[in-house]
């Protein structure tokens, strides 16, 4: 995933905006997040995402780019449509802030709501 690739396609939030707001603000919790520009406040398809970023960015010593994606730009927006889709389905729940949503579809990841 490239810097200006979007990470949030509701709000069209690329992935250099929000790492620059991370560094910028220091949000204690990745939900505040969607202080830079509603990201993650959509869909929810972005939001395991977020909680990464968060995570790598916060817990950088050095301006590195945190590898959000491995995949292509389009592998990511089939993800995308693909959760979608199960959503509207009600095959899948919508990703929230706090209901440890897992970006690979495994085991949730496990977190506090205080830590969100």
């Amino acid at each position: 995933m490239e810097l200006d690739d979007k990470v949030c396609y509701c709000f069209r939030v690329s992935k250099r905006k929000l790492i620059n707001f991370t560094r910028q603000t220091q949000p204690s919790r990745p939900s505040q997040l969607a202080d830079c520009f509603g990201a993650g406040t959509g869909c929810g398809w972005c939001i395991p995402f977020l909680i990464r970023l968060h995570e790598e960015v916060m817990g950088q010593q050095e301006k590195t780019e945190p590898q959000l994606f491995e995949g292509s730009t389009e592998d990511y927006e089939q993800m995308r449509l693909n959760y979608q889709q199960q959503v509207k389905s009600g095959d899948h729940q919508k990703n929230q802030h706090g209901s440890g949503a897992n970006i690979d579809g495994g085991e949730s990841l496990e977190q506090d709501e205080e830590d969100l």
